[in-house]
């Protein structure tokens, strides 16, 4: 059985592999591995970095440079409690994060609510953006339902105890059903660990403001549209199909719709993907990469 010890091993290995910086004075932390051109990975909730490690270490023996930044309020990141918690707010981080890097362009690729965000990043700075790669997510930001399982934290005090709820025990059981679909093959201290960098110093507060500040109107809804319609950059999608929360059949074929895409990429995956087939992300994101030179 997994030890406090063990988990907290693997975060310090994690955050020995990435580093810090300051973006509009909060303390950021940084997965930054490789070489060559950038590959810009946005994470969702209630993750953070650690669900691109895999992902990002496989572009970097691939030749690229895979960057993921953990978004306030998550992972190794500060957690400030007047911070901008929606969408657009982390969109307008990542900009600042982006220059902070000294990254003047990448392929970026979103996930989870890094959909929203990374679509509103790109629909505002397409000049800077690649190629864009789609992983599980949404784009009618507008009529889009949580998950059943995700609408608790949206109600004050219920929010709060379903947080409460969640250990490296509850968290496991539900990562094997509605996360990864072998969770057999991940070391349970790695499972374990999304818990201690969901909570953290502030006990999983500024999550719950995130999850509390989605973004459904009409005006942003446009904003997403405008990264994937008649855009200079090439996309794609990539759909773990053993999602039972954002199914390929509701929300991927949202993406294929909008992005007019003539095919979506099907991995044989749950929702944490990058967890599961991580080189096969990698692969395809590098050879979208090739044919956008």
């Amino acid at each position: 059985m997994s030890t406090d010890k063990e988990v907290a091993e693997v975060i310090a290995k994690h955050e020995a592999n990435g580093r810090y910086l300051t973006v509009e004075d909060i303390r950021t932390f940084v997965l930054d591995e490789g070489e060559g051109e950038v590959v810009f990975c946005i994470h969702g909730v209630p993750t953070s970095s650690f669900l691109y490690r895999k992902v990002i270490k496989d572009l970097a023996a691939k030749g690229m440079r895979g960057v993921c930044v953990d978004l306030p309020g998550l992972g190794l990141s500060d957690r400030p409690e007047d911070f901008d918690y929606t969408f657009p707010g982390f969109a307008r981080f990542l900009a600042r994060a982006t220059e902070e890097l000294g990254i003047a362009k990448y392929h970026l690729v979103v996930h989870d609510i890094g959909g929203p965000i990374g679509f509103a990043l790109a629909a505002e700075h397409k000049e800077k953006i690649l190629s864009l790669t789609i992983l599980n997510t949404w784009i009618d930001v507008v009529h889009f339902k949580k998950p059943l399982p995700m609408r608790l934290f949206e109600v004050p005090l219920l929010g709060e105890a379903e947080l409460k709820s969640i250990t490296h025990t509850t968290w496991h059981l539900g990562f094997s059903k509605a996360a990864v679909e072998h969770t057999e093959a991940i070391p349970k201290e790695e499972i374990y660990a999304y818990v201690d960098l969901l909570k953290r110093q502030d006990n999983g507060a500024a999550f719950l403001k995130i999850m509390r500040h989605f973004d459904k109107s009409e005006e942003f809804g446009r904003l997403c549209m405008r990264a994937v319609e008649n855009v200079p950059y090439p996309v794609q999608a990539i759909w773990g199909t053993k999602d039972p929360g954002l199914t390929y059949e509701r929300y991927g074929e949202e993406i294929k719709l909008a992005a007019n895409l003539a095919e979506v990429h099907k991995l044989g995956a749950s929702h944490f993907l990058q967890e599961e087939k991580p080189e096969d992300i990698a692969e395809l994101v590098v050879e979208q990469a090739r044919k956008g030179k």
